[in-house]
């Protein structure tokens, strides 16, 4: 759904945010009812939290710690399977120009506002809700099963998936990073878009005879994603910081004259 939102050149670009919800929420909603032999898990976190309740994570499957790992190894790859299949859809589209952080939420969810402690605390709220109705739905007399928890699933995005878009789901967040492709003609981008703590400047190379430069002359990354501030001028002032880098020094004769000599020799 991201990539056919944002992506350039998509029928459905910039349709919102509620055909996201929407669309994800059917799309859980087709994944239970293809895993019910298992109990339809797609997420980790409802592995545990049924272990941890006690339950069995499907009938005849006791919640024991073989059967807890399997199941999250095989939510895992099943998200690096939805990943591949995503970026094969979208090939031609990922190819296009585009901002390195639309890509980048094709495969991963990212803060609005750039806040680890209360961006975990926004997605263990959404988490702790999904959890919750997952362990009482066996009490409602309703039967709802898969629709109920695609409904659950989109409540949730529209109220609190804007601060962090959602992922309520470690296999969905952690396994499409490994296949995301690169962005921008191999810039890297979406790889530091995802590195914690602010990022470092790379150290300036200087050139045989010249200034300071930029390593292979390319433009260092600051700020957000798909930004680009040049350091061929950092720290530098006046006309020399214009002078081309192979330019010879000049000559101790050549040092410009102060204003009042000009004017004396005048």
């Amino acid at each position: 759904m991201c990539a056919a939102v944002t992506l350039p050149r998509s029928k459905a670009k910039a349709s919102g945010w509620i055909v996201i919800a929407f669309g994800w929420g059917l799309a859980v909603f087709m994944g239970v009812y293809a895993a019910y032999a298992t109990g339809g898990h797609l997420n980790p976190a409802v592995t545990v939290g049924l272990a941890v309740a006690g339950k069995d994570l499907a009938p005849g499957v006791s919640a024991t710690a073989v059967n807890v790992v399997v199941y999250i190894v095989a939510q895992m790859l099943g998200g690096i399977v939805g990943a591949v299949g995503a970026w094969l859809a979208y090939k031609r589209h990922f190819d296009a120009e585009a901002p390195a952080a639309d890509k980048l939420g094709c495969f991963s969810t990212t803060p609005g506002i750039r806040s680890y402690g209360w961006n975990v605390v926004t997605e263990a709220i959404g988490t702790f809700a999904l959890i919750t109705w997952v362990l009482i739905n066996g009490k409602s007399p309703s039967q709802l099963g898969p629709l109920a928890v695609a409904l659950v699933i989109v409540a949730i995005g529209l109220s609190l998936g804007g601060p962090t878009g959602y992922a309520i789901n470690p296999a969905r967040d952690l396994g499409p990073h490994r296949p995301r492709p690169p962005a921008d003609q191999g810039q890297g981008l979406l790889r530091l878009d995802l590195r914690l703590g602010p990022r470092r400047r790379a150290p300036a190379r200087r050139g045989r005879g010249g200034p300071a430069r930029p390593p292979h002359g390319r433009a260092l990354l600051s700020g957000r994603a798909g930004t680009a501030e040049s350091t061929d001028t950092v720290g530098m002032t006046g006309p020399s910081s214009t002078a081309h880098p192979h330019s010879p020094a000049p000559s101790p004769g050549d040092a410009p004259q102060s204003a009042t000599t000009r004017k004396d020799s005048s």
